[in-house]
């Protein structure tokens, strides 16, 4: 979610902004590791029939979904508030803002 600042008398306070890309790429990522983790083991009980694997491949769907699904969650929320930014010595910084006409 991206952040708009509120410039109002009672000081500058940060307002959630809904409906951003991020938004859609959490739902549309969400939606894709459920139906992994959820919907094809529900599938898969009534395809394999009595096979002795089917609990094996269930269980394979259901730990692969939460998985993949919990290291990419980890991943975009790192992505939108990092901890650590980019660690750059004084002499680069100040040739960066001759450079694109940020000198105050």
């Amino acid at each position: 979610a991206e952040y708009m600042g509120d410039t109002s008398f009672s000081g500058s306070s940060k307002t959630l902004k809904m409906g951003t890309r991020s938004d859609l790429a959490f739902l549309v990522v969400t939606a894709f590791w459920a139906f992994i983790g959820i919907v094809c083991p529900i599938i898969l009980q009534f395809c394999m029939g009595k096979s002795p694997n089917k609990g094996v491949v269930q269980i394979m769907f259901i730990m692969t979904g939460a998985s993949c699904y919990l290291f990419w969650l980890c991943a975009f929320l790192f992505q939108m508030n990092p901890l650590l930014g980019p660690q750059l010595n004084t002499g680069l910084i100040r040739v960066m803002q001759k450079q694109w006409g940020l000198d105050g």
